[in-house]
């Protein structure tokens, strides 16, 4: 969920680093799992007379998963954000009809559910009493945690009083000219005077 504008005058959005490596991640899980699926698809073929059921259960939730991986491969080329919740899910489902290791339907449930979140972009909303971080559990700092803030070139620079320092760049859409970034500079100068002890 993004950060009220209204309560925040300035809202910086970083790059999240951590989306591709999520997505390289999905795609492995699941083209791992999908050849344990049919190894146990082309054995139980073998084995069982029922293969209609057998197609039902294997074959189409796993056309499914390569479909879905196929589109968001093609999607992420082009440029667009993916997600890949879908097919853990169906992965998941898959899971319960395995003879051996169904306990993977819970990290792929796990993995449906956080992908949203791990790859939604962190938001840094600045107003005059707090920075807070929009992340999965909310970070709020007073500006007197802070020596300083800036914005240059699209890199945002956070020093902290307790000498830690997170320097990130922001997200190229929200790169302002450099009249905005001065006007953010300033708004942090005067906060940062304003709460010096």
């Amino acid at each position: 969920m993004s950060l009220p504008a209204g309560k925040f005058p300035y809202v910086v959005i970083l790059k999240n680093q951590s989306t591709r490596a999520f997505s390289v991640l999905g795609i492995l899980l699941n083209i791992i799992c999908l050849l344990f699926f049919l190894r146990e698809f082309v054995f139980t073929s073998l084995n069982e007379v029922r293969i209609e059921v057998e197609i039902n259960f294997f074959i189409i939730p796993i056309a499914v998963i390569i479909g879905i991986l196929i589109y968001n491969i093609i999607r992420e080329r082009k440029g667009h954000k993916v997600h890949y919740n879908k097919a853990y899910l169906v992965t998941a489902l898959l899971w319960l009809k395995m003879p051996f290791m169904q306990w993977m339907i819970v990290p792929f449930v796990i993995l449906a559910i956080l992908e949203r979140q791990i790859k939604f972009p962190i938001e840094i909303g600045f107003s005059e009493n707090l920075v807070v971080f929009n992340t999965l559990f909310k970070k709020k700092y007073q500006w007197s945690d802070l020596s300083n803030v800036m914005l240059k070139d699209g890199l945002l620079t956070m020093d902290f009083m307790d000498n830690r320092i997170l320097q990130r760049e922001i997200e190229e859409d929200d790169e302002e000219d450099d009249a905005s970034e001065e006007e953010f500079n300033q708004f942090c100068r005067e906060q940062l005077k304003k709460n010096s002890v």
